[in-house]
């Protein structure tokens, strides 16, 4: 053993704890095939990934714990740390820590790795539940936050005296607009608005119009005698005639 060899003390002193430690590390490469991986034999280093049962939708929360035997393990507390983690909030983290703190010391005295890690998966089983019921009390309130504002949807807002006193102000203020503008843009129409005589006598060419029409047509008018002479063929109904055809009857048809 030389002095340049830092360990050589460290591996003297495991020849009494280390038939133990060789022992349980052959169990656990054994028990975690896929999730074992040695770092270091001396002092002896390894990780181990710890996952959860599937949650809701297939979600599961992960860590990789990592291990450092001491020289007098297992009847010290090996050292421990979490080297990776997966969905994982920070205060899980520090409650598997605090598990991992109590029960290394329950342990004491005996090889403990095992232990340790079901533990923390037993830890992490419960940390999916918890995710899962708080989603659903999420959904929960989701689904009521919904149902409230479906029926204040259908159901609108609760009359009461004051907010109808508040609408009705409000709605014979509008009511009160409205009538202004249709007032004033009736007194407006009114005003551009012209009588016959006024038109007559602000156009003086009104007057003369339909006579310089028919001095412009010229020859182009053209009537339609044949017009006149159908109405000298109509039978028109001799009144005389007639015994109950009273003459003032007729003189006053005429007047109109």
């Amino acid at each position: 053993m030389g002095l340049g060899d830092p360990w050589a003390a460290a591996r003297a002193v495991l020849t009494d704890y280390g038939e133990e430690q060789r022992n349980e590390l052959e169990t656990l490469k054994s028990v975690y095939p896929d999730s074992f991986t040695v770092l270091s034999e001396y002092p002896p280093s390894f990780t181990i990934t710890v996952t959860s049962e599937a949650g809701e939708n297939d979600e599961t929360v992960q860590t990789t714990l990592k291990f450092t035997y001491s020289e007098k393990y297992p009847y010290e507390a090996p050292l421990y740390e979490i080297f990776t983690q997966l969905n994982l909030e920070d205060n899980d983290t520090a409650d598997i820590l605090k598990l991992l703190a109590l029960q290394a010391e329950e342990n004491l005295g005996m090889v403990m790795i095992f232990t340790l890690v079901t533990a923390v998966h037993e830890k992490l089983n419960e940390i999916v539940d918890q995710i899962k019921a708080r989603r659903e009390e999420e959904k929960k309130q989701e689904e009521k936050e919904a149902e409230e504002a479906k029926k204040q949807l259908f159901h609108g807002t609760s009359v009461t005296v004051e907010n109808f006193l508040n609408w009705k102000a409000k709605f014979d203020t509008e009511l009160l607009e409205i009538k202004k503008k249709w007032m004033k843009e009736e007194e407006q129409a009114g005003k551009n608005k012209l009588s016959g005589r006024q038109l007559f006598e602000t156009d003086h060419n009104l007057d003369t119009s339909d006579i310089q029409f028919l001095e412009d047509a010229g020859n182009n008018v053209k009537v339609d005698e044949s017009l006149f002479r159908e109405m000298n063929d109509l039978e028109l109904e001799d009144n005389e005639d007639d015994p109950d055809c009273n003459p003032a009857d007729r003189e006053s048809d005429l007047t109109n």
